[in-house]
């Protein structure tokens, strides 16, 4: 079971997820309901019967009708986070916005509270420390993949061990808004640095220059004391671009401009320079910054 085809890409054509297209080309039973939980949805999956059901990243909320379905009388899901931590749609750009040096796969069983049921199966990873967040899903997918296969191991051979969480320790990862991907200089530099990883490839991090907006791909942080309001360019010649902080200098080290390609900070100023003293800021009018 899967989403909806839905219009994708720049010219909106109705298209399939991309777990509906291996389905399709596998040759398997394929839903794709608009809810989930209606009723001819439960009904095609009680006549399935089920032995247990599995859900990664599904996207629509899971009734009790649904839950209880197999055999087994749950659904598990394997989650991209340390369960308590980062519940939510969130969790990997979260860890990294918080600076957190380690994450993981939780393999839990699906309730009514997102991402609050009992987990049976834990991996660790640390976070690199210039990961992005794109990277690090990657890696995490290939992780939950064989999590959730021994997961599935463990309960047909009765073995699996579910743990309650600690509510009281839980953390929230929320969907990114627009506001997440805006860049403001008067925060360290450090942190900026995090914010591009996290926001890294897609939506990408965002300032604005002279109105228009600005992507920043990739950057790292130069410490030192800025001499220069936040959000002010220097750059001497032959050397890089640097961008004052409230603590620290940011250096762009990837750029896209709107409607542009992603370049290296070097060549994309060859073509588009941003002249020394220029001021960026948070492109808070523009309409323009899609997130997934």
């Amino acid at each position: 079971m899967s989403q909806p085809d839905r219009a994708r890409g720049r010219g909106r054509r109705l298209s399939p997820s991309p777990v509906s297209l291996r389905a399709l080309r596998a040759g398997l039973t394929l839903l794709r309901p608009e809810r989930v939980g209606g009723p001819e949805a439960v009904a095609a999956l009680r006549a399935s019967a089920p032995d247990l059901g599995v859900v990664v990243a599904f996207g629509q909320f899971l009734p009790r009708a649904v839950r209880e379905v197999p055999a087994k009388g749950y659904l598990i899901n394997g989650h991209a986070s340390l369960l308590p931590a980062w519940r939510g749609a969130a969790p990997i750009p979260r860890a990294i916005l918080a600076g957190e040096s380690r994450t993981g796969i939780s393999v839990m069983r699906v309730e009514r509270e997102m991402d609050a049921g009992p987990v049976g199966l834990v991996r660790e990873l640390a976070i690199g420390p210039e990961e992005t967040a794109g990277e690090l899903g990657h890696r995490l997918a290939l992780l939950c993949a064989d999590a959730i296969a021994l997961a599935v191991d463990q309960i047909a051979e009765g073995t699996i061990e579910w743990r309650g969480q600690d509510h009281a320790r839980a953390s929230a990862a929320p969907r990114l808004e627009r506001s997440d991907a805006e860049l403001d200089f008067r925060e360290g530099a450090e942190a900026l640095v995090r914010r591009v990883r996290a926001l890294a490839p897609a939506p990408g991090a965002v300032t604005a220059l002279a109105g228009e907006p600005l992507r920043i791909l990739a950057a790292r942080a130069e410490p030192g004391p800025a001499t220069a309001p936040p959000g002010s360019v220097r750059r001497r010649p032959g050397g890089p671009l640097r961008i004052a902080t409230g603590d620290g200098w940011l250096v762009p080290l990837r750029l896209q401009r709107a409607g542009g390609r992603p370049l290296d900070a070097e060549a994309y100023l060859r073509g588009h320079p941003i002249p020394d003293g220029a001021r960026l800021a948070p492109p808070t009018a523009s309409p323009k910054l899609p997130l997934p």
